[in-house]
C-alpha cells in the first residue's frame, strides 16, 4: 500500500499555526464580574472587546500574553454594535491592524482568543457573507458575517482572521450561539467614537411607544403611552394617546422601525411627524435629541 503524500496537509497545518502565532501577541483575556472573554489591542493602550461579554458592574482586568494581569478602565461601550473599548497601561501589547476585507462565503477562517494569557484558536469556514445590516438594538453593522466554527465562550471578543492572517473583525455570539463577526469597518468607526466621546450618540424622542392597528386603512401606528416632559416629543407638542402614523413623509411599519431610525446621524435632525389625535390628523416637526446616559 502506497504511503500517502501529506506534504500539502503538513504545509497547511504549519501555515495556520503561523497565523495564530503572529496574532497571539495582540490578544488578551478580559476579566469582569463573573465573566471571562477575550479582546485585542486596537491602538497602543486601547483594547477592543465584546460589550455583551463585559459585566455591567465591578472592576475589569486583562491578562496579557505571558500571563501578567493588569487593571483596565472602560473607555466606552456601545451595546448596539457589541463593541467596548478598554484602556490599559502596557507598552508590550502590540496593536494588530484591522485591514482584512470581508471574506466570501466558503472561505477559510480562524478565530483567536485568549485564556489565562495563552492563545486559543479555532478553525472553520465563513458560513455566510452578506451586506450591511442593523442589529436588534439598532446598531449599524457594515457586513453580515457568520462563521461555522466552534468558538469557546472565553474566546468571544477575539479576532477573526482569514487564511492569509489578515484580521477582518471581532468574534461575538449571536442568537442561538451563532458565531458572528463585527467587521473591521464597524470597529474602526465605533471605537473611534468611543475613544473620543466615551459613547456613540443615539437619537432620543422622549416617548414611550407601542404598536397599534389603525382603523380603516389597516395600517400600523405607534401609540404614545408616556411622554418625557423635558424630551423632544413633548417640546414638539406630542401628547400621551397620540398615534404616530407617518415619519419623515413615510408611513411607519412598526415601533422597531422607528427605533432603528434613531442612529448617530439622526441627532439634531428635524423630522416631519404625522399623528392622529381624537380622530384628527395633525402634523408636527420634531427635533430628535440625544439619548441621555441614564
Amino acid at each position: 500500500m502506497a504511503t500517502p503524500d501529506l506534504t500539502s496537509l503538513t504545509a497547511l497545518s504549519a501555515s495556520l499555526a503561523g497565523v495564530v502565532s503572529a496574532a497571539a501577541p495582540s490578544i488578551v483575556s478580559v476579566h469582569s464580574h463573573r465573566s471571562l472573554s477575550s479582546g485585542f489591542a486596537w491602538k497602543p493602550g486601547l483594547i477592543v472587546t465584546a460589550d455583551e461579554a463585559l459585566a455591567d458592574e465591578g472592576e475589569v482586568a486583562v491578562t496579557l500574553p505571558g500571563s501578567k494581569r493588569v487593571g483596565a478602565a472602560i473607555v466606552g461601550r456601545d451595546p448596539t454594535t457589541d463593541i467596548a473599548l478598554l484602556r490599559v497601561e502596557s507598552a508590550s501589547l502590540a496593536p494588530i491592524p484591522l485591514d482584512g476585507a470581508p471574506p466570501v462565503t466558503g472561505a477559510l477562517a480562524l478565530t483567536v482568543g485568549a485564556r489565562d494569557g495563552e492563545a486559543v484558536a479555532a478553525f472553520g469556514i465563513v458560513a455566510a457573507s452578506g451586506t450591511a445590516w442593523r442589529s436588534m438594538r439598532g446598531g449599524e453593522i457594515d457586513a453580515r458575517l457568520e462563521l461555522d466554527v466552534a468558538l469557546r465562550r472565553a474566546a468571544e471578543g477575539g479576532l477573526a482572521l482569514d487564511a492569509a492572517g489578515r484580521a477582518f473583525g471581532m468574534t461575538v455570539f449571536g442568537p442561538r450561539r451563532r458565531v458572528l463577526v463585527i467587521p473591521s469597518a464597524t470597529i474602526a468607526r465605533v471605537a473611534a467614537q468611543l475613544e473620543t466621546h466615551g459613547k456613540v450618540a443615539r437619537g432620543y424622542l422622549g416617548l414611550g411607544l407601542r404598536p397599534v392597528r389603525i382603523e380603516g386603512d389597516g395600517g400600523v401606528g405607534a401609540m404614545v403611552v408616556n411622554v418625557d416632559a423635558n424630551g423632544p416629543g413633548a417640546k414638539s407638542g406630542i401628547h400621551q394617546g397620540d398615534v404616530i402614523q407617518a415619519w419623515d413623509g413615510k408611513a411607519i411599519t412598526g415601533v422597531n422601525a422607528l427605533v432603528r431610525a434613531l442612529g448617530p446621524a439622526s441627532v439634531g435632525k428635524t423630522v416631519a411627524v404625522s399623528l392622529r389625535r381624537g380622530g384628527e390628523i395633525r402634523a408636527v416637526d420634531l427635533v430628535i435629541g440625544e439619548r441621555p446616559d441614564t
